[in-house]
């Protein structure tokens, strides 16, 4: 059992499943009625549980908090967890646990075909988060939809907060709170292309957000803060440790090597660098299971 913890560096809030993992020659795989695959895996984690499990890998101190069912998917998110280190407190939600099916090529890249079961009227009890999160440095959102009626709560207890948008093109309703709410966004630029830093600004200008950083994948990643000029920073990516092999859980990790770096009070440059070299690591093995110790992050 996992101790819990009287202070926490981060809490992370909402996010975990199980993902399906489909090994496939390339992508987009072509249309038939049957295609032979490698042995399908599922591995539990998805974006916070990826998170949580990262920055408790690093040695910070997590709580992770959300919304799960009691079924065999969610037993095995529970056991990855605490397996991992992770100070977990779930809500039961009678919608079950959450899952993905993730298509994965040759050279790492996927497609993620995910479950969104949960329903519009999905709530965690004030009584239940807010406890935890009078603990905590920093907090930490998942986009899912329960975790956007935090917010109010968050800003009243002053405490910093940051979010993944993932592959958000800037129109789309769902993340746009998200974005303007938090005080740390990060999006991928694959669906934003060339309208990355446009976008960027737009965070910054709209929102309260005061640092944005756009994840490119094998380009490295491009942070603007609002005291930084108006182009973005290129911070270059670092070269893996080992031969690619999955991409699951890289943004996941960069995200942890980042956080680690502003809670360790390193200029923004520098918890990008960290971000990269997480990133890289986790693309190592499947599954988003290569979670970088802080030895290992801190000696690249």
């Amino acid at each position: 059992m996992v101790q819990q913890r009287t202070e926490y560096d981060v809490v992370v809030v909402g996010g975990s499943g199980v993902d399906t993992i489909v090994r496939v020659d390339a992508l987009p795989v072509p249309l038939a009625d049957s295609v032979m695959v490698g042995p399908i895996r599922e591995w539990p984690g998805q974006t916070g549980g990826n998170v949580a499990l990262g920055a408790r890998a690093l040695g910070l101190e997590v709580a992770f908090l959300d919304c799960i069912g009691d079924d065999w998917t969610g037993k095995q998110v529970r056991e990855r967890l605490a397996g991992g280190g992770v100070e977990f407190h779930p809500v039961i939600s009678a919608a079950g646990t959450r899952r993905a099916v993730n298509l994965v090529d040759a050279t790492g890249r996927r497609m993620s075909f995910y479950d969104a079961r949960d329903p519009e009227d999905l709530r965690m009890p004030r009584d239940f988060y807010l406890p935890r999160l009078r603990r905590a440095r920093h907090v930490h959102l998942s986009i899912t939809n329960f975790t956007r009626f935090l917010f109010d709560d968050i800003e009243e207890l002053g405490v910093p907060v940051s979010t993944d948008l993932h592959d958000w093109d800037g129109l789309s309703d769902h993340q746009r709170e998200f974005a303007l709410r938090s005080d740390l966004v990060f999006f991928s630029s694959a669906t934003t292309g060339e309208r990355a830093p446009a976008l960027m600004r737009k965070i910054l200008s709209e929102g309260r957000a005061t640092t944005v950083v756009a994840t490119a994948g094998a380009e490295g990643s491009y942070l603007l803060t609002r005291e930084g000029g108006e182009d973005p920073v290129h911070v270059p990516a670092a070269v893996p440790p080992a031969p690619v092999v999955d991409s699951n859980g890289a943004g996941d990790a960069f995200v942890t090597g980042f956080l680690y770096g502003r809670l360790d009070g390193r200029e923004p440059v520098e918890c990008a660098r960290l971000g990269a070299v997480a990133g890289a690591h986790a693309c190592t093995a499947p599954g988003s299971t290569a979670m970088i110790g802080r030895a290992e992050l801190l000696g690249s």
